[in-house]
């Protein structure tokens, strides 16, 4: 079970990584950070609606013949997951220091699903568990990015904003793989091919969605170069050896194992 949780959390930590180091440049060079933080997001867009497509969503079909239904699912429980959390999570500028719990518990949510993505398509393939993180990884930086401008606006200082940006939108992923992954060891081949679907779909609505929402207020040719470039690098990561190592470990196994002598006459 440890074995199988190594890849997800050793992604899940660079994750969180990224994201601090997001919280380090915004609080260095808030200007810098708030400025490039949109087309990181489209560049990470671009890059996971391209693997979504070539790759990810191609083996969940593979995996599972009712795939997709659970794609389906998982794109629209991605699309209510959302608007239930600009529903009851909203935020309010003119509120003091409460307004900004509410915006910081979505964060943390959706970097905790975040998590739960990784242990997902992990447990289904290897490759498709570096594609998706690879994708999600470049969406981090802007994340924590936005999670310590929402602080400083409702008047946290940059010690405070630092800490809680940290808690909600960097230590929340690989808690979300720690807390997914013992599940992922017990479920049958059929049950994780389903959620690897249902996963497949909620990367695309957030490829999609959320990640592609910085076009409006972008300009048309930057967001395009961004989007272009996300794409480009998806082509590039997705011609590299990355193989399976479940299929190589099965591989080694069945040419270790002892061939049958033949019987004796």
């Amino acid at each position: 079970m440890f074995e199988s949780m190594q890849a997800p959390l050793f992604f899940g930590l660079i994750a969180a990584f990224v994201t601090t180091v997001g919280l380090i440049a915004v609080a260095m060079r808030g200007d810098w950070s708030a400025r490039f933080s949109a087309v990181m997001g489209l560049a990470a867009a671009g890059m996971l609606v391209t693997l979504s497509l070539l790759h990810i969503a191609p083996e969940a079909f593979a995996e599972s013949s009712q795939a997709p239904y659970f794609m389906l699912g998982g794109f629209l429980g991605g699309l209510i997951l959302n608007y239930g959390l600009n529903t009851f999570f909203p935020e309010s500028v003119n509120g003091g220091r409460m307004a900004a719990v509410t915006p910081i518990i979505a964060i943390a949510i959706h970097s905790f699903i975040d998590g739960v993505i990784y242990s997902v398509t992990f447990a289904a393939s290897f490759s498709a568990g570096v594609y998706a993180a690879v994708s999600l990884i470049l969406h981090e930086f802007p994340e924590g990015v936005i999670a310590f401008a929402i602080l400083r606006r409702h008047n946290f200082s940059n010690r405070q904003s630092f800490l809680w940006a940290f808690l909600a939108a960097s230590a929340t992923t690989p808690l979300g793989v720690i807390m997914s992954s013992p599940f992922m060891y017990f479920l049958g081949s059929e049950a994780v091919g389903a959620l690897f679907a249902a996963s497949a779909g909620l990367l695309l609505y957030v490829a999609t969605g959320p990640l592609m929402a910085p076009m409006k207020e972008e300009p048309p040719l930057r967001s395009l170069l961004a989007l272009s470039a996300g794409v480009t690098i998806a082509l590039v990561l997705s011609f590299l050896p990355v193989h399976d190592h479940d299929d190589d470990h099965h591989e080694a196994i069945r040419m270790e194992a002892p061939h049958p002598l033949p019987d004796e006459i």
